[in-house]
């Protein structure tokens, strides 16, 4: 018989849409127990609030960490991705970060735990990148740009309680869209001159997304911080003033 903390524990991952058998590995105890408790076939009256306790920034009072969710939600707009499970109430959060930046996973885990603690954030791996992400029922809550279809195919825009976080949390947006779907370059230009060519070094930053309205987000978010930009192509946003990449090295900076 698991002891009745083993139990609640289990119960309350069950209710965060944390699957069975990742609730069992967690917990220590076997997949057909984690049923039997989900079903209630071992219901304790006492324990029905904390059985029932929603995690959810939105769904109750809890009080959500803002720098943080600013950079997830740029991580998210980025290169991050909600999708439904085999459970139909379940959603997926993932982030897709490059195997070249294992800083970067640390810092999205991080996030993702800071946002929704309590969730298991696990690392799926995939062609030249790893994905971390975190079971939840209530990620369409917490992000809701989610929506059928490719993100740069559908309306993305800032809802009217998250403005408040982006409005105070501009950099950390900034951060997070740079870190997900931009990259810190240095810039060579060769100029001739009398006596032979001259090569020049300076650094830039670029963002680069298909989503119109993504980029309004990037380029919204700079202006309000004084950054200036300018737009290089279609997709892609360019920073390479001096005084604007100094800005940006504060508090972005190349990813590792």
């Amino acid at each position: 018989m698991y002891p009745q903390e083993t139990v609640e524990r289990a119960l309350r991952l069950a209710s965060q849409g944390v699957p069975d058998h990742e609730n069992a590995y967690i917990c220590g105890v076997s997949v057909s127990a984690i049923r039997k408790w989900r079903r209630g076939e071992r219901r304790n009256p006492e324990h029905e609030d904390q059985r029932n306790k929603s995690t959810c920034p939105r769904c109750d009072s809890r009080e959500l960490d803002a720098p943080r969710y600013a950079y997830l939600l740029g991580l998210y707009l980025g290169d991050g991705h909600i999708a439904r499970t085999h459970r139909a109430d379940v959603y997926r959060l993932e982030i897709a970060c490059c195997d070249d930046w294992p800083g970067l996973m640390d810092m999205t885990e991080q996030a993702i735990s800071a946002v929704m603690p309590g969730l298991k954030v696990g690392r799926r791996r995939s062609t030249g990148c790893t994905n971390v992400g975190a079971y939840s029922k209530h990620w369409p809550c917490v992000l809701p740009q989610h929506g059928p279809g490719k993100k740069h195919a559908r309306k993305i825009e800032i809802v009217p309680w998250q403005q408040p976080i982006v409005n105070e949390h501009r950099a950390e947006l900034v951060r997070g869209l740079i870190h997900s779907d931009g990259c810190r370059v240095t810039n060579r230009v060769r100029r001739p001159c009398k006596d032979g060519d001259r090569w020049y070094e300076y650094p830039r930053y670029f963002f680069t997304n298909a989503s119109d309205d993504i980029r309004q987000i990037f380029t919204d978010s700079l202006d309000e911080l004084g950054i200036a930009w300018k737009r290089s192509n279609a997709r892609n946003i360019s920073v390479a003033r001096k005084d604007a990449v100094a800005r940006l090295d504060g508090f972005v900076g190349p990813k590792y």
